[in-house]
């Protein structure tokens, strides 16, 4: 299953090498919400893992950005006693522009930050429809 979220970049960490062969990044997102009357704001830290460590560093802290994730659970066990683990798995970035930052002076999503076409650009459609 897949989220998503909007608010700012208040927080990137380093890319840490748990082992030989899994590597992890974590960032943290501030969400403002007005429920009532009353400005309520929270914070959630997502990770990114492998290959996708790279995602959040076309993004600057204080930026406006979505965020795609998935949520991961696990349950771990040692010495007879059991803990739980989520984790917010980030997949996917886009920045979001504010008003007045484009020529049109609207709000609007750049490009995916970690998307690619699956079509070469000198590709030929030869798709009789």
């Amino acid at each position: 299953m897949s989220y998503e979220l909007t608010g700012k970049l208040v927080a990137k960490f380093d890319t840490v090498q748990r082992t030989e062969t899994f590597k992890v990044r974590e960032f943290a997102v501030e969400k403002s919400e007005d429920i009532n009357g009353r400005t309520i704001t929270n914070y959630a830290k997502f990770q990114c893992i492998q290959d996708k460590t790279a995602i959040i560093d076309r993004v600057n802290i204080g930026d406006e950005i979505k965020v795609y994730f998935n949520i991961k659970g696990s349950k771990w066990a040692k010495d007879g006693k059991v803990n739980y683990f989520t984790n917010l798995d980030a997949w996917r970035i886009e920045q979001i522009l504010q008003p007045g930052a484009n020529s049109a002076g609207n709000s609007e999503y750049l490009e995916p930050l970690d998307t690619f076409s699956a079509t070469p650009p000198d590709a030929v459609d030869d798709l009789p429809f």
